[in-house]
């Protein structure tokens, strides 16, 4: 697998959880539970999905195109 094989696979991974916990809190907050147990939990979850991506995008090194020399 190539690099940017890698990056999608891990990456969409990542998206795929974010995405899941933000509808999960989304669904809580159209029930109009913002409080308790459950949303905590589902914030905590949709707050460690977010850093997760972010640092995974942060962590990141790019190739830049080689220049020639200039």
């Amino acid at each position: 697998m190539t690099t940017t094989d890698d990056f999608r696979f891990h990456a969409h991974e990542l998206i795929v959880d974010l995405d899941a916990a933000t509808t999960e809190m989304m669904k809580l907050i159209s029930a109009h539970q913002l409080s308790g147990p459950e949303w905590e939990r589902v914030t905590q979850w949709q707050h460690e999905a977010y850093e997760r991506w972010m640092n995974y995008l942060n962590a990141r090194t790019y190739e830049t195109p080689d220049n020639n020399g200039q």
